[in-house]
């Protein structure tokens, strides 16, 4: 059994720590972002780093890792330069195409292409969406933090448009993820389907959990 302490975790050879930090705090939405610089030129990359703000107005946040000095960022450049990007759900079929958009590709390469993905421009929206997902939204950049402790970048967003199958989506607003065959990821490179899950109608502390049939 692991049982490591600060300092031990800090002494850990690099890629085990990093297996080990990105993996145990257990699945993540698995997404591609696509952006497109000032010229046109698109982009695409897997994120597993997109959590929900608020609702109110609709609100969605970004992690950018910190890269080595000299190492570009195009996703990130991007969204700076144009202030906008979109949000793509990758399904079971799409997940190799999705994964091979984490290679280093030169920033005149467009993932698209290296990926036989399809672009797809929703609305005269200036970033590309994914043809092939099933959900997709437009955002569009509201703040931009770099974090002290440690130089990553947070980027909070607006949702501009989404599209969904009225088929994932339940009458009371809820997402069918399983219906959706919307992929979750572990760590760096472990991609996993959605089952049916239990849920449970709001808690309040004066009843028992009670399930939604």
């Amino acid at each position: 059994m692991g049982d490591w302490s600060a300092q031990e975790l800090e002494a850990l050879p690099t890629r085990f720590r990093g297996n080990l930090i990105n993996g145990i705090a257990g699945f993540k939405p698995a997404l591609l972002v696509g952006t497109a610089d000032a010229q046109g030129q698109t982009n695409l990359a897997l994120f597993s780093s997109v959590f929900h703000i608020g609702a109110s107005p609709p609100l969605l946040g970004l992690i950018v890792r910190p890269c080595p000095e000299g190492t570009e960022r195009h996703t990130l450049d991007n969204i700076l330069a144009t202030g906008v990007f979109t949000l793509n759900h990758i399904t079971e079929p799409m997940v190799p195409a999705a994964h091979q958009t984490s290679a280093r590709y030169a920033r005149s390469q467009s993932e698209f292409s290296a990926t036989e993905l399809t672009e797809e421009w929703i609305a005269d929206f200036p970033a590309p969406a994914v043809q092939q997902s099933t959900v997709k939204l437009g955002l569009s950049l509201i703040e931009h933090q770099v974090l002290a402790v440690n130089q990553t970048h947070l980027l909070i967003a607006g949702v501009q448009w989404l599209r969904c199958p009225d088929s994932g989506i339940r009458e009371d607003g809820s997402v069918n993820l399983v219906e959706l065959n919307s992929q979750a990821v572990c760590g760096l490179d472990s991609y996993h389907g959605a089952t049916e899950g239990r849920r449970f109608i709001y808690a309040k502390a004066d009843r028992p959990p009670q399930a939604i049939r």
